[in-house]
């Protein structure tokens, strides 16, 4: 069976039913790819890596995570930190803006964990996922300690896949996020950009631009994201441009991201090619974001996706 681990923070998620009512659930943009990468692709181990606490919220979380049939092999208890949190709105256009509490968040610890016994399990799997958000959550003391971890885990044979999903209020300074995203993308075998997540940090404004930012990297597989209009891929020196179908009913564009990357990985991990693997991802995106919150309800989303076929 192949084995994905997911590298990240999961967050308390609160969203406005009304002016009075708070929706709450759980989400997070490596912790989202885990789920949705495991609805599509029941036969593939999807695993969650992150630090919880020992109060209600992370026991509820604990559970959801296995719910959603997600390994749990190395989600770590921390004696005294919590979950991060965030409180999410948007607008008529379904673009969303978010308002955070994560500076004691037990996933910042994630990598205290580590230890031999953690680092064979990572090495047992085919892929490891993680986020510039992700970076940006590990503390920066811990940071030596992950990039040994990488270089270890690619040494064993280990795919390792980053998205850049730039947050800048996460990091210190631009000159911090581009030394630790140039360490990423050095160690990336797998990369999946966003034009917007570059945009700010490079100067780069298209997917062409992203492409020749990339190609000073020995990266196997560059899949270029751009919102709404296309997607292209770069794997094995073989070019694709794929369409999008544009959605007409966007309610909330939250995790439409997360969702294609999930998917993406999913169907590359079971054998299908590039084209099958984007189509396949873009459909989950497109239902993501015609349903409120990161998580789609599970019925609605398996439901739409045999639709799809």
């Amino acid at each position: 069976m192949k084995k994905i681990f997911f590298l990240g923070e999961c967050m308390v998620e609160l969203r406005a039913v009304d002016n009075t009512t708070l929706n709450q659930a759980f989400a997070g943009d490596v912790y989202n790819s885990a789920v949705y990468l495991k609805r599509c692709f029941n036969e593939i181990n999807s695993v969650v890596v992150t630090a919880l606490g020992k109060d209600v919220l992370s026991d509820k979380m604990r559970h959801c995570f296995t719910t959603e049939q997600l390994g749990t092999q190395l989600v770590f208890t921390h004696p005294e930190k919590v979950p991060g949190m965030y409180y999410i709105e948007t607008d008529e256009h379904g673009e969303r803006s978010f308002t955070y509490w994560r500076n004691d968040s037990a996933a910042r610890k994630v990598v205290d964990f580590f230890n031999s016994a953690v680092i064979d399990e990572l090495a047992s799997g085919d892929m490891l996922f993680f986020s510039g958000i992700s970076l940006a959550v590990i503390e920066a003391s811990a940071r030596d300690i992950f990039w040994q971890t990488v270089r270890d885990l690619k040494a064993a044979g280990v795919t390792v896949v980053f998205d850049p999903n730039y947050r800048a209020r996460l990091w210190q300074s631009v000159e911090e996020t581009k030394q630790q995203y140039e360490l990423a993308f050095k160690s990336a075998d797998i990369t999946l950009p966003g034009v917007e997540d570059l945009q700010v940090l490079y100067g780069v404004n298209s997917v062409d631009d992203v492409l020749a930012h990339m190609s000073q990297f020995d990266i196997n597989e560059i899949v270029v994201k751009n919102g709404p209009e296309s997607v292209l891929t770069l794997v094995d020196g073989q070019l694709q441009s794929h369409q999008i179908t544009p959605v007409e009913n966007v309610v909330d564009t939250t995790s439409a991201g997360d969702a294609f990357n999930g998917v993406y990985l999913g169907a590359r991990l079971s054998g299908a090619c590039v084209s099958d693997a984007v189509r396949k991802a873009a459909k989950a995106a497109a239902i993501v974001i015609q349903q409120p919150g990161a998580i789609t309800a599970k019925d609605i989303f398996n439901r739409a996706m045999v639709d799809s076929q």
